[in-house]
C-alpha cells in the first residue's frame, strides 16, 4: 500500500507541478495561454507514462499498478464537476482557489490560468497530462506484448471507475451548456480608451489625422481661457459631436490637451453622468437619462438641465441573412420580454432568437426600457471576460453577427462611428430609420441628442455655449458629424 501511494505522490503529484513549472517559461503570450500548456502537459504526462512503464515492466510490477491509472481521472473529473456545480459554471468565482488547493500539482499553471482568464485550463490541465500518461504506458506496455490479465480480473471495478468518470464530465459537461444559454465566451475584444467598445481616435482633438468636421467660416463662439472651458463628457455615440464643438470653439484646445489638460473627456455614459453629478463634468453629452440617473440626480440635489442639440434614431439590426426586414413594436416587446423565442414567429427561418441588451444606465438600454414600458426585459446574455491580472469578470455581452441575432443601438453609432457593412437595420411598423424619416418624426424611434448641465453650475460660458450649439454653426457640426439637425 506504501508503494502505491508513492507512486500516485510522484506521478500523480511531483511530476505534474515540475512540468507545471517548466511549462511557464514557454508560455509567452495570453493569447496561446490553452495551446501551450496543453501540449507542454501532454508531451510531458506521455513521456512520464511510457517511462514509468517501462521501469514497472522491468521489475515486473506493471500489472499491480495498471489498474490504479484511472482513478486519477475520474477524481479530477469528480472534482470539477461538484465546483462547477458550486459556481454554476463561472470560472471567475473566487471558490475555484479550493478546486486548485485539492489540485496543488496543477497550481502555477492555475495561477497563470485566473491571471490569462483561461478557466477551462482548470479541467483541461490534469485531464491532459492523466490521460496522456495512461496512454503512454498503454503503449509501452504494448510494445512488450504485456498480458493485462490482472485489469480484465478488475473489469467491474473498472467499470465502476469509468461510470462515475463519464457521470462526473457529463455534470460538469450540463452545468456548462446550461450557462452557455445565458453566458457567451469573451470575444476577447481590447477595449480603446479604457471604456470605449470602438476605436475613438479618429474623432481626438489631439489627433492631427482626426476627422471631425469643419466649420466653413470661423466660430461666432470661441473662449480662450482654458480655465472658463466647460468641461465636456457624455455617450461613447456622442463623442464625435462634442469634440467638433470643443475643436471649433475652444482656442488652442490642441496645445491644452496635449498638456495633461482633460477638457474632452470620455468615461462612457454612466461614468460621465455621475462626473457631472459630482462636479468634475461641466456638460454631459448622450441620450435622456435613465429613472435610476434622474433619482441619483435628486438625492444629490442637483436639477438637470436638457438642452436638445439634434436628433438621432433608435435603431434594431440584424445579420442581413435575416429574412425579417421588419418588426412591429409589440413584436419588439415580445423579443426582449422572452415571449417570442424563435424567428419563425416573425416570418423568418425556424431559429431561435438570439437577443442582445446592453448595460444597465446605459443610454441605448435606457431607450429600450422606455419602448418596452411595464413590460419586463428578460435577463441580458452575459459574457465571460478576462481581465488579465484581475481574472474573469462577467458583464453584458457585446452585440455578436449571428444570423439569427439582434441588437439595437443608435444609428449614427451603429452605421458611422462602429460602421458594419453586414448588419441590415430593421424598418419598425415599416417605417425605414432614413434622415427623413427621422427629422420628420415619422420613425417611430427618433430620440433627441442632449447637452445635459446642472442649473447651479457657475461657469458664464455654458449658457453662450448652449445657444451655439443650437445655433446655425452648431447644428452644422451635428449634421456634418452625422445626427439629423433639430430642424431641417
Amino acid at each position: 500500500m506504501g508503494k502505491k501511494l508513492l507512486f500516485f505522490i510522484l506521478y500523480f503529484g511531483v511530476v505534474p507541478l515540475v512540468i507545471s513549472f517548466l511549462a511557464l517559461p514557454l508560455m509567452g503570450k495570453f493569447e496561446m495561454l490553452m495551446e501551450t500548456l496543453l501540449s507542454v502537459l501532454i508531451a510531458g504526462g506521455g513521456l512520464a507514462g511510457f517511462f514509468v512503464s517501462k521501469k514497472l515492466l522491468s521489475s515486473c510490477q506493471l500489472k499491480g499498478y495498471i489498474a490504479l491509472i484511472p482513478l486519477p481521472l475520474t477524481y479530477t473529473a469528480v472534482l470539477w464537476a461538484v465546483f462547477m456545480l458550486i459556481n454554476g459554471g463561472f470560472y471567475g468565482a473566487d471558490s475555484w482557489l479550493f478546486y486548485c488547493i485539492f489540485h496543488i500539482a496543477y497550481a502555477p499553471i492555475y495561477f497563470v490560468a485566473m491571471f490569462g482568464g483561461e478557466g477551462r485550463l482548470f479541467l483541461w490541465a490534469p485531464l491532459a497530462y492523466e490521460l496522456s500518461f495512461a496512454i503512454g504506458v498503454v503503449i509501452a506496455a504494448a510494445s512488450r506484448k504485456v498480458q493485462f490479465a490482472s485489469v480484465f480480473n478488475m473489469r467491474k471495478q473498472l467499470l465502476s471507475i469509468l461510470a462515475v468518470f463519464l457521470f462526473a464530465i457529463g455534470t460538469g459537461s450540463a452545468v456548462h451548456w446550461y450557462r452557455s444559454q445565458t453566458v457567451l465566451p469573451s470575444y476577447g475584444f481590447k477595449y480603446a480608451g479604457g471604456y470605449s467598445s470602438t476605436d475613438l481616435t479618429p474623432y481626438d482633438v489631439t489627433n492631427p489625422n482626426n476627422k471631425l468636421p469643419k466649420l466653413n467660416t470661423k466660430s461666432t463662439f470661441i473662449i480662450t481661457n482654458p480655465m472658463e472651458m466647460p468641461v465636456l463628457d457624455g455617450a461613447e455615440a456622442a463623442f464625435p459631436v462634442y469634440s467638433a464643438f470643443a475643436n471649433a470653439t475652444y482656442e488652442n484646445i490642441h496645445q491644452l490637451m496635449g498638456n495633461g489638460r482633460e477638457i474632452v473627456s470620455f468615461m462612457n455614459t454612466i461614468y460621465a453622468y455621475e462626473r457631472l453629478l459630482s462636479g468634475e463634468v461641466d456638460i454631459y453629452f448622450g441620450a435622456e437619462p435613465s429613472k435610476e440617473q434622474r433619482e441619483m440626480a435628486k438625492k444629490a440635489g442637483k436639477e438637470l438641465v436638457m438642452t436638445p442639440i439634434g436628433k438621432e434614431a433608435f435603431v434594431f439590426f440584424v445579420n442581413p441573412k435575416n429574412e425579417v426586414d421588419s418588426l412591429k413594436v409589440s413584436e419588439i416587446k415580445g423579443i426582449y420580454s422572452g415571449e417570442i423565442k424563435n424567428w419563425s414567429k416573425l416570418g423568418g427561418d425556424s431559429e431561435k432568437i438570439i437577443a442582445f441588451q446592453r448595460p444597465k444606465n446605459s443610454g441605448s438600454q435606457t431607450l429600450l426600457e422606455k419602448i418596452m414600458g411595464e413590460t419586463k426585459i428578460m435577463k441580458p446574455l452575459k459574457e465571460d471576460v478576462p481581465e488579465g491580472m484581475g481574472g474573469i469578470i462577467e458583464q453584458v455581452a457585446d452585440y455578436r453577427n449571428y444570423q439569427n441575432a439582434v441588437g439595437f443601438s443608435f444609428r449614427f453609432f451603429a452605421t458611422g462611428m462602429k460602421e458594419n457593412p453586414d448588419i441590415k437595420l430593421l424598418a419598425i411598423n415599416g417605417i425605414e430609420p432614413s434622415s427623413e424619416n427621422i427629422a420628420s418624426g415619422k420613425y417611430p424611434f427618433t430620440a433627441t441628442l442632449y447637452a445635459i448641465t446642472l442649473k447651479d453650475n457657475p461657469n458664464p460660458n455654458i449658457q453662450p455655449f448652449l445657444d451655439w450649439m443650437q445655433g446655425p454653426q452648431g447644428q452644422d457640426l451635428v449634421k456634418k458629424v452625422g445626427y439629423i439637425k433639430l430642424t431641417q
